[in-house]
């Protein structure tokens, strides 16, 4: 076109020689091509900034506003700049076909970088408007998003490539084919951390908000985030652990989702009784229990039978070994029964026990196997600890001793 010939003229009548007319030329158009897209790129940002800004206040929903905050209007006026440059590249360098290439290129590649860019920013925006949505908080947005984004950014390297070196699909295929071996090596963690992504989505394995402990990697905290290459956990000390997503699928890991999401949180704590402390009872040491209201119908109804079956047999009881007795030990263990099954921040709905376990070098094990009604660890630990303040100030009444000796034992 004669309008990008006009310096062309003006060389020529400075007597400049041909070759140097129109690389001069081609300079001065350059620089009027430059500050001409300067111009249309900031006219078009601020206009679209403008526009997404008023759109923004006036509407209920939020993802525009993320759309603003992510700089979506920004890279589409960029898009406009590039299409510009684009279709007027071939017209100032009609004559120069070698840089006309490399020029436009070089114009395409910007562009498929850009579009990643402004699609990679829609992207960013919908994941900050759906994690502030409760029904997708726990759900690992950002590792959709980085699959998604992957495959987009291998369709535009490939075209790229095709595009540089004016070469088939097909023989790039062969190509890759070739050195996939390579591209493995290379891709290693990026492949794991996409299968791995991949997996934990569809198992449903963890969610963001989950409580997981991997001893291994020191985690036991809140899952926060969830991506592609790595799982972040807040632990309850507020500092960060960060585990590759592949060690997910690959290790073993705790997560108490199920804790969470259930109608308790259990408490199983024992507590260690000297071994030389239980002992049968006295009809009168029964008679003095039976004023402790929560086991006295118990007591009633146990003394009953056992007189009865030892009257039925004629067993001596002048030695208190012969016959059926009660015990210490296990009026105890019932009385914590009883007492447990009174306790308004144990669940009644979930099992709930004390048990004996398998004696020990430090005495005999009582445990208290139970599920407390609510599940915030702060409150949890007031009624766990209120229950055991209970449980070892009644020791005595029974007269029985805690061996301090022995560890104390509690899982959650």
């Amino acid at each position: 076109m004669k309008i990008f010939n006009w310096a062309y003229k003006i060389f020529k009548e400075l007597g400049f020689s041909e070759l140097w007319a129109d690389y001069s030329n081609l300079a001065i158009n350059i620089i009027i091509l430059i500050i001409t897209a300067y111009v249309i790129d900031y006219i078009f940002k601020k206009v679209l900034i403008i526009l997404m800004a008023i759109v923004a206040t006036r509407t209920k929903s939020t993802f525009d506003d993320f759309l603003v905050a992510n700089k979506t209007a920004k890279y589409v006026a960029h898009l406009f700049t590039l299409f510009f440059i684009h279709k007027t590249v071939p017209i100032i360098m009609k004559d120069f076909v070698y840089w006309e290439g490399i020029f436009t290129k070089g114009v395409k590649f910007y562009i498929i970088i850009l579009s990643l860019w402004i699609i990679r920013s829609i992207f960013n925006a919908l994941k900050d408007y759906l994690k502030g949505k409760e029904k997708y908080k726990d759900k690992p947005i950002d590792s959709y998003i980085q699959v998604i984004m992957i495959c987009l950014w291998v369709y535009g390297i490939t075209y790229f490539i095709l595009t540089l070196f004016d070469i088939e699909l097909k023989t790039l295929v062969t190509t890759l084919g070739a050195v996939s071996a390579l591209i493995l090596l290379i891709f290693r963690d990026t492949i794991l951390g996409f299968v791995a992504s991949i997996q934990v989505t569809v198992n449903d394995m963890v969610r963001i908000g989950d409580w997981i402990t991997m001893e291994k990697y020191g985690a036991d905290g809140d899952v926060i985030e969830i991506n592609l290459a790595t799982v972040k956990v807040q632990n309850f000390d507020n500092t960060i652990t960060t585990i590759p997503t592949y060690f997910l699928i690959s290790d073993s890991f705790k997560n108490w989702r199920g804790m969470l999401d259930s109608d308790g949180r259990r408490l199983k704590r024992s507590i260690l009784l000297k071994s030389s402390s239980i002992r049968f009872l006295t009809d009168d040491e029964i008679e003095n229990l039976k004023r402790i209201q929560l086991i006295a119908p118990y007591l009633n109804h146990r003394q009953k039978d056992i007189q009865k079956f030892n009257d039925a047999h004629g067993i001596d009881k002048s030695v208190l070994i012969n016959g059926r007795n009660l015990t210490n030990f296990g009026i105890f263990r019932k009385y914590i029964d009883q007492y447990i099954a009174n306790h308004p921040g144990i669940n009644k709905d979930m099992l709930f026990m004390c048990r004996q376990l398998q004696p020990t070098q430090n005495g005999m094990p009582l445990e208290i196997y139970a599920f407390v009604n609510d599940k915030r660890l702060v409150e949890y630990e007031h009624i766990m600890a209120d229950i055991f303040d209970h449980i070892l100030a009644s020791v005595h009444y029974f007269d029985m001793e805690i061996n301090e000796t022995g560890a104390i034992k509690i899982e959650y």
